[in-house]
């Protein structure tokens, strides 16, 4: 299955859910939001959101600093 993942184009297997992605760049979900195909999901979605092919999801991960 292809997703674009902040404008690269990436392959991956079946039945990924967001949660799914973010674990695999390695992010905590309470450090990030995540739009897919230009919606905003909710944190409590990202479980029972399934990527289909084609989708497009971006990802913006915050950073603290001082």
């Amino acid at each position: 299955m292809r997703i674009t993942v902040n404008g690269e184009q990436k392959t991956f297997r079946k039945d990924l859910t967001i949660a799914l992605l973010i674990s695999k760049y390695r992010l905590k979900k309470e450090s990030v939001a995540v739009e897919l195909n230009h919606k905003i999901i909710k944190k409590a979605d990202y479980e029972k959101s399934i990527l289909r092919d084609n989708d497009r999801v971006e990802i913006v991960h915050f950073v603290g600093g001082g």
